[in-house]
């Protein structure tokens, strides 16, 4: 494990490899889970103040399901989080002509439409965070899904691209840079072992 600050991470972290490969996962993370995407506090106002600007990328399906189930609910489990239609696909995600899975939120993100990414539990995936039992420490597990994973594993390890590189722009948005540049600091101490 890897301490910086309140935060443990898992030595996977830094030493597998890992790239997401769209066109063979179809964006699969958006639709298979035990439910939708586990949202922080804080994106609760953030996703009911975008909510206007995101709804006209979604389905009439996911209108209706956002109607019915609210812009978000609540899981004995994982807490708040994004509902899905029928336990699969996330309300907010939208299908592109090649049949990938994206983020509805993301669209309008990447539109200038919003100024909010997307949930960081998106925006980090395949990280999962777990709170210590006094809520002190943030625990951060490398946690691709072992069929859906696959190819990003694979190009990933062809890249020669580890997870924490992969994933900069989401661990810099979750803990700051100084946090980034401290993780570089202990994985480049990983490789010279």
């Amino acid at each position: 494990m890897i301490s910086i600050d309140n935060v443990l991470i898992s030595d996977q972290v830094v030493e597998e490899q890992f790239v997401c490969d769209l066109i063979k996962c179809k964006g699969g993370c958006c639709v298979d889970g035990d439910a939708g995407a586990p949202l922080e506090n804080n994106e609760l106002e953030e996703l009911n103040a975008a909510y206007k600007f995101v709804a006209p990328y979604l389905t009439k399906e996911s209108l209706k399901e956002v109607e019915r189930q609210g812009k978000y609910t609540f899981d004995k489990e994982f807490g708040w989080v994004t509902p899905t239609i029928n336990s699969g696909m996330c309300v907010y995600g939208i299908v592109d002509a090649k049949g990938i899975v994206k983020c509805g939120i993301e669209q309008a993100y990447n539109d200038g439409k919003i100024s909010w990414k997307k949930p960081i539990s998106c925006h980090l995936f395949p990280l999962r965070i777990k709170k210590s039992k006094k809520n002190k420490t943030d625990l951060v597990n490398y946690e691709p899904r072992e069929d859906l994973c696959q190819a990003a594993c694979s190009l990933g390890k062809k890249l020669k691209v580890p997870v924490y590189i992969f994933l900069k722009d989401a661990l810099i948005r979750k803990y700051g840079n100084d946090f980034y540049e401290a993780l570089c600091a202990t994985a480049e101490h990983y490789v010279t072992k």
